[in-house]
This record gives structure tokens, C-alpha cells and sequence, in this order.
């Protein structure tokens, strides 16, 4: 009997996959046989690629290699317990205080991934009788922690501020969150953070920032989107940002108030119920922070490898989101039809992924294109050409 029951499970699933497969939905995991960089490989294929967010070619820098074995050699690989336990090293208090000062706020607090910073940030601060105000464009992991909280969630339309105003308006909520991506991973552009602040600062409402995408990149000398906007480290902020994009390794930080960070450490289950980051990425990521704040070099060179991209493609039928950073969306809408021209790229030596539904909205399918300092002229150029031809 059990067996006929999971049997019926099994089928209920292979079905569900048939199905996701026909709406040329299913997504597909590629193996690939070279470093994080803008040469790949893949199935014995040598690729040129727009995938990663590796914005500013860090994640098989000579410099990273070097801090993460010296770091291996006198801290190990492993922390061994959580942070409250035994597991918090002489690198993670390093690096949670160059990132304090890095990014302008009195503490920091480090995180596994960006997905476990977002979960344990949120139900710390709002639970039920509360209120999140959600860009209707945030990241999963936003989506999911508002979940996790309990509070009531209030989604406005993406970048609507009318809407929101009126919503904190009209809201009765013991406490009030503003919660937004800085830098939105599909469309590539920038939540509009001066008039989010305002408007926590008049109704008195927590600012959480995901600055995923915007960390190392934007802002003097790669100080986030806070810094690109020239805005103060205010006490209603609290600041994310990721340590595998830009940063070239892994991990996360949350950035804010001394009280802020207290209290997280004290509260975020995904802070307090998980084993310590190794103290080798520590160290590498102390290395990537200084390659960050003396970046300009790469940054510069990002930002030409963008305008070449958006002007090459220009006065074509390849529509470009008017992003102003690295992740530059080529608007198809057909998941078909996105699949193929992605395939035709493949076939090219390109590899661009194509991103379709839940990722996006349905008929929104498009080709997302992430430029990296590590790029050529060159190999934007072939990028320009494919599309071109393709067109």
C-alpha cells in the first residue's frame, strides 16, 4: 500500500514537470569545467558569458585566492558551531567591523547567504499587529520572509510612491516596514531610496534595504546604493548587502544601529541556528573589500562595457529596460521564443540566461545579460553582433 501512494506522489510530480516543460518553463542546471569568469565551460564547450554576477571580476581574483588560503592555513576551513556557540573567529569580527566603517553605519552583522539575512531580519523586527510595505518587484527572499514574519503585507505597484504614501496613510499598524530591493535583479534599476526614506522618516517606519545587487558597485568608491544617493546611515535604516556578487565570494552583512544589530543577534533564528561562515571566505572577503574601495578602475570599465552594450544594441528590435547598472534585460515576453533565442546565442558561443515566469512576471520573458569589468570590448562586441544578426 505505501508503495502504490508514493507511486500516485511520484506521477502527481512527473506530471507537474511535463506540464511546467511544455509552457517552456522548466529550468535547466549546466555543469561547468572552468572558474567563475567570462570564459566558461560547459560540456566541453568553450563559452563567453553573461550570467554571473561576478560585477567586478573578483570571484577568481589572485588576491581572494591568496587571503582565503592564507586564511585556510591559520583558521581552517570550518568554524565548528554557530556564532554564539564557539564558531564566531577572529576573521568574522574583522570583517564585520570593515564592513561597519565600510559602509558608514556603527555595526554590522554577518549572515550566511543574502536569502538567510532577509529571513532573519524581517520576523525580528514585525510580526502580527504589524505592517510590511513590499515593492511589488522584490526579491524572493523578501517576498518570503514577509511570509515568515506574520505581519500584514501591503504590496504597491514596482516604484509607485503615490500608492505607498497612501498606503502608510491609511495604515493603523502598531509598527510599519518599508521594505525594497536597491538594485532590482531583473529590471536592473534603483529603487527610488531619497523619497523611501522620506517617507519612513514621516510615518515613522523601519527602512529595509536589499542591496544585493548594489554593493561594490554603486557609490563612492563602491559603497552601496545609500551612497550612490549621497544618504546618511540613518537609525530607521537597516542595510543588506551580499558578499557573492561583487564581492567575489560568499555570505552577507546587515549593516545598522548598534541596537539594530543587538537585537538581530539576539533574535534571528537564521543568525543564531546555523554553523559560523568559514573563517577562510572571512579572510578573502577582507582582501575583497579593499579591492572594492580601490576599484574605481573596474567600476569605470563596467560602466563603458554598459554603454557599449546599450549603444550597440540601439535602433534594433531588442528592446532594452532603461537600467543604468550591470544587469542589462533584453525584453522578448515569449517564453518560447526567449528559449530560442538564448539557444541560438548558446550555439554562438554565448551564454546568456533566459529568464521566464515565477522569476518574472508572465509575458515579461527576456534574456538577462550581466556585464562583468572581467569582460572585453571585444566580447561585448561578439554579444552585439549575435543579437544583431539575430534580429
Amino acid at each position: 500500500m505505501p508503495e502504490s501512494g508514493t507511486s500516485r506522489l511520484i506521477a502527481a510530480l512527473s506530471a507537474e514537470l511535463l506540464a511546467a516543460d511544455a509552457a517552456g518553463l522548466k529550468r535547466r542546471r549546466r555543469k561547468l569545467d572552468a572558474p567563475c569568469g567570462p570564459l566558461a565551460v560547459v560540456d566541453g564547450r568553450s563559452l563567453i558569458s553573461f550570467c554571473s554576477n561576478d560585477y567586478l571580476g573578483l570571484a577568481n581574483d589572485p588576491a581572494l585566492i591568496e587571503a582565503a588560503c592564507a586564511g585556510a592555513r591559520a583558521w581552517g576551513v570550518g568554524s565548528g558551531a554557530s556564532h554564539l556557540v564557539s564558531g564566531h573567529l577572529a576573521p568574522h569580527e574583522a570583517l564585520e567591523q570593515a564592513l561597519a566603517a565600510f559602509t558608514g553605519f556603527p555595526r554590522a552583522l554577518l549572515f550566511s547567504t543574502g536569502y538567510m539575512a532577509n529571513l532573519g531580519i524581517l520576523p525580528a523586527l514585525v510580526g502580527r499587529g504589524d505592517t510590511v510595505f513590499s515593492d511589488r518587484l522584490n526579491h524572493a527572499s523578501l517576498i518570503d520572509a514577509v511570509q515568515l514574519s506574520r505581519a500584514d503585507s501591503q504590496r504597491y505597484p514596482h516604484g509607485d510612491l503615490t500608492t505607498l504614501e497612501r498606503q502608510l496613510a491609511a495604515s493603523k499598524a502598531r509598527r510599519k516596514l518599508i521594505l525594497t530591493d536597491a538594485v532590482f535583479s531583473m529590471d536592473g534599476d534603483l529603487a527610488p531610496l531619497p523619497a523611501l526614506l522620506e517617507l519612513a522618516e514621516r510615518f515613522d517606519a523601519w527602512l529595509v534595504i536589499d542591496d544585493a545587487h548594489g554593493f561594490g558597485v554603486l557609490g563612492t568608491q563602491g559603497r552601496g546604493s545609500l551612497a550612490h544617493f549621497q544618504l546618511p546611515a540613518a537609525q530607521r535604516v537597516i542595510y543588506m548587502g551580499t558578499l557573492g556578487k561583487a564581492a567575489g565570494a560568499s555570505g552577507a552583512f546587515v549593516a545598522a544601529h548598534e541596537a539594530v544589530i543587538e537585537w538581530l543577534l539576539q533574535r534571528a533564528r537564521t543568525y543564531i541556528f546555523t554553523t559560523g561562515s568559514s573563517p577562510m571566505i572571512a579572510s578573502a572577503l577582507l582582501a575583497s573589500l579593499d579591492l572594492i574601495e580601490n576599484g574605481d578602475a573596474r567600476r569605470t570599465r563596467l560602466w563603458q562595457l554598459t554603454a557599449q552594450l546599450r549603444d550597440g544594441l540601439a535602433n534594433t528590435r531588442w528592446q532594452l529596460l532603461p537600467s543604468p547598472t550591470a544587469i542589462q534585460p533584453v525584453m522578448i515576453g515569449d517564453n518560447f521564443e526567449t528559449l530560442r533565442v538564448a539557444n541560438a546565442l548558446f550555439e554562438r558561443g554565448l551564454w546568456v540566461p533566459a529568464i521566464r515566469p515565477p522569476t518574472v512576471a508572465k509575458g515579461s520573458a527576456r534574456l538577462r545579460v550581466s556585464l562583468s569589468a572581467a569582460h572585453t570590448t571585444d566580447q561585448v562586441e561578439q554579444l552585439i553582433d549575435a543579437l544583431k544578426a539575430l534580429a
